[in-house]
């Protein structure tokens, strides 16, 4: 017995110092801690309202990250199947184009018809009845790695964002974790096929939309948990400055809703035990070392909310699942003839909010 004690001691403190190394020596991140100001309940009260929506499209659509209804009013959503599959008005579901892979993300209409589409690893695609272009996969000699969301103005200008330059789409978690700005937006100019950068050091920029007078550019900055405003004209031309700030979730894709305030989908990604988290270069690096746990981090049932927020960066409204009952991890919320429709990465379904009153909201509308 006493024999045996020695050597299975050696053999812990062997595993202890095997573990510590590849935590510490071979972590894949060099993390920060990120030391978020705590937002009381009282400033979004949850109020459920997510729970009484209705869900289309169930077991067609696999996790429709972001959707994009066209000027005759079908709607389409890329999904982890490969597929952009249509929703026509007459409620019929048609699988439009199969683009193969799993990382397809932000799409918009293009002002000249068909559909600009963020593939994280492909980068910028036009698809319409032609077939599929690849419009950016790099910028400046460096490759865009994680295309994420899409907008182009009237004057034909696109903006996109790359949300990180060095982890890819199935390692945001570890871009969250280690907590440094390293996406960018960049504008690209369909007139001379010439992408350039518009904004850097940005901590994972996300969804992105134009003012109604497309005055100035909204990004959301997912892992600052704020959104941004970058003026594109006017006197503040060039200048960045904060729409709003310290949000209960990180803000994913934004939309510019009917009356010009804009819908921001918010990420269940703040509670006590993650804010603790993100204070913590300690514990990032563990749950960083084994993929099992910051695969299931990103997988885990959280509350769905998404707010409506004016021009000058006030609240107007929220509606939240508060446990994610009925849905969770609301990606995108698309504004259409009074009804708002949210995707989700955790959901093979739409919702569509039935019998609430958005702004601007007609009593005659009636849902796709």
């Amino acid at each position: 017995m006493s024999s045996r004690l020695p050597a299975a001691v050696t053999a812990l403190v062997a595993i202890s110092v095997a573990y510590l190394f590849r935590i510490i020596i071979y972590s894949p991140i060099s993390p920060n801690p990120l030391h978020l100001p705590w937002v009381p309940s009282s400033a979004f009260p949850s109020n459920d309202i997510l729970q009484g929506v209705v869900k289309i499209g169930e077991g067609i659509v696999d996790r429709p990250e972001d959707l994009a209804v066209d000027k005759e009013g079908s709607l389409y959503t890329a999904t982890r199947d490969g597929w952009i599959k249509k929703l026509h008005k007459n409620g019929s579901w048609e699988e439009w184009r199969m683009m193969g892979g799993s990382s397809m993300l932000g799409m918009a209409t293009a002002v000249d018809g068909g559909l600009l589409v963020c593939d994280a690893e492909k980068g910028l695609l036009k698809v319409d009845e032609g077939g599929v272009t690849v419009v950016a996969s790099e910028v400046e000699g460096s490759k865009i790695r994680f295309a994420d969301d899409v907008i182009q103005g009237a004057d034909g200008n696109i903006y996109l964002s790359d949300a990180s330059t060095k982890f890819g789409f199935h390692e945001w978690i570890l871009d969250l974790l280690e907590a440094e700005p390293h996406g960018r937006v960049l504008k690209h100019d369909p007139s001379t096929g010439t992408t350039s950068l518009l904004l850097s050091h940005l901590a994972f920029p996300n969804g992105v939309a134009l003012s109604s007078e497309q005055h100035f550019l909204v990004i959301c900055e997912s892992w600052k948990f704020r959104c941004l405003k970058h003026w594109l004209k006017g006197p503040s031309q060039g200048k960045t400055e904060t729409l709003i700030e310290n949000l209960p979730g990180a803000p994913d894709n934004v939309n510019l809703a009917e009356d010009g305030t804009f819908w921001i989908a918010l990420l269940g990604l703040r509670s006590t035990g993650l804010d603790i988290l993100h204070s913590s270069k300690v514990a990032k690096r563990i749950v960083a070392a084994f993929p099992t746990l910051w695969q299931k981090l990103g997988e885990r049932k959280t509350r769905a909310m998404v707010i409506n927020v004016g021009e000058d960066g006030k609240v107007k409204q929220m509606l939240d699942d508060s446990r994610g009952k009925v849905v969770t991890f609301v990606t995108s919320a698309v504004e259409y003839e009074g009804y708002l429709y949210l995707g989700s990465l955790l959901a093979n379904f739409i919702v569509i909010t039935t019998g609430i009153h958005l702004p601007g909201m007609e009593s005659e509308c009636a849902p796709l």
